[in-house]
């Protein structure tokens, strides 16, 4: 895996927004992405929250880019590949988010939610997966994916599948009035495309969630939209939706990239609703797996997920991601026969889109991975510096 940043950013032109740590000033720097070129937007925000906040946003970086030189090109920049430091002694790229807090939406795409149920039934044991996943599709059956959640017609499924003894929590938050949503991981703890992710030892069933990430400010808005990959542990899952927590917050289990594409003429919120995001895990051995996530096959819109997240109940002060779910859950066998799919350490996972460009990480082992180190305090302190 190259450190080189040129093939992972996107092809298109748009409004892009990052992140990227500058040795000379021992800080990260709010970055606008144009013509092959970073644009220091540091003098109209100092993080990348609060320059989502502003309004005008696509004007500014427009007028930026218009009238100066890119403080660094892309070859100047290296993806965080390989990046152990607390403070790089390089020009580095990193996760295009830092104040926001990381939330995630579960349940979400028909498919994933049947799986989810597997999971459950099989009690996070992969050699039962196989055989309770001709077992679900015969008592749950296809048509379940065209039910609108929420609605009268979601009441009766929930009924009849209650008195066959087939309901399900996951059924639940995919058919029922309210989706999943739960805080993924912790402020700044996200890694950028080229890091490494982490599977930890305890896992033995897991696998990747590609997912559109949506920016949304404090106010509600939506501002733009990312890459994403969920890391999951279905084992860990599987046996409780209690140790939901331990699935899915683990070190290097979030991560997030290459950069933000804000909404603007050229890529609207509507625009986001079709895109095509594409999953490819390449292992060490030769091993290959193709997915896509198609997300206009979501089940609820994005705005109804944003206002679980957000309203009267909750605020978000530095505004949030959301990463809307997957309708990607690999079942087809990497190794032994009916034990699915799972990762190994040095698979490259790319996660894509041409929208938005390439979030490409290596998997490693948590525990042998350099730990995170840096947390809110050395933020601010490089930011006051």
């Amino acid at each position: 895996m190259t450190k080189s940043i040129v093939d992972l950013l996107p092809q298109e032109q748009g409004t892009f927004v990052g992140r990227i740590y500058d040795p000379a000033r021992e800080k990260p720097v709010p970055v606008a992405y144009a013509n092959s070129g970073f644009f220091d937007l540091s003098s109209y925000a100092s993080t990348v929250s609060s320059l989502l906040e502003l309004d005008d946003l696509a004007e500014i970086i427009g007028s930026v880019v218009q009238q100066g030189e890119p403080t660094w090109t892309a070859s100047d920049v290296v993806s965080a590949y390989g990046m152990s430091e607390v403070r790089p002694s390089q020009t580095t790229l990193l996760a295009p988010i830092d104040l926001q807090v990381v939330k995630a939406c579960g349940v979400t795409f028909a498919g994933s939610m049947i799986e989810r149920v597997i999971e459950e039934r099989a009690g996070g044991d992969v050699a039962r997966a196989e055989t309770i996943r001709a077992e679900v599709a015969a008592s749950i059956g296809a048509d379940i994916g065209n039910v609108k959640p929420g609605s009268e017609e979601s009441a009766r499924v929930k009924a009849a599948l209650k008195e066959k003894g087939w309901w399900s929590q996951y059924l639940e938050v995919g058919l029922g009035p309210d989706p999943e949503v739960f805080t993924k991981a912790p402020v700044l703890s996200s890694v950028g495309t080229g890091d490494h992710i982490g599977i930890p030892r305890f896992s033995e069933w897991n696998n990747p969630e590609p997912e559109l990430a949506l920016l949304v400010t404090a106010s509600g808005t939506i501002r733009g939209a990312t890459l994403a990959n969920d890391v999951n542990l279905r084992d860990v899952e599987g046996r409780s939706a209690l140790l939901l927590g331990m699935a899915k917050d683990n070190n290097r289990s979030c991560a997030v990239g290459p950069l933000i594409r804000v909404f603007d003429d050229s890529f609207t919120i509507d625009d986001a609703r079709s895109l095509q995001i594409h999953l490819k895990v390449t292992g060490t051995d030769g091993y290959v797996l193709d997915g896509l996530n198609s997300v206009d096959q979501l089940s609820r819109t994005f705005e109804e997920l944003v206002s679980a997240a957000l309203g009267d109940h909750h605020q978000y002060p530095d505004g949030f991601l959301l990463m809307t779910g997957t309708l990607f859950a690999p079942t087809e066998d990497r190794d032994e026969p009916g034990n699915g799919f799972t990762h190994k350490i040095g698979d490259q996972v790319e996660i894509s889109s041409s929208a938005i460009g390439k979030l490409v990480n290596e998997v490693g082992q948590s525990e042998d991975l350099p730990p995170w180190r840096y947390g809110l305090r050395e933020f601010f302190s490089d930011l006051s510096r």
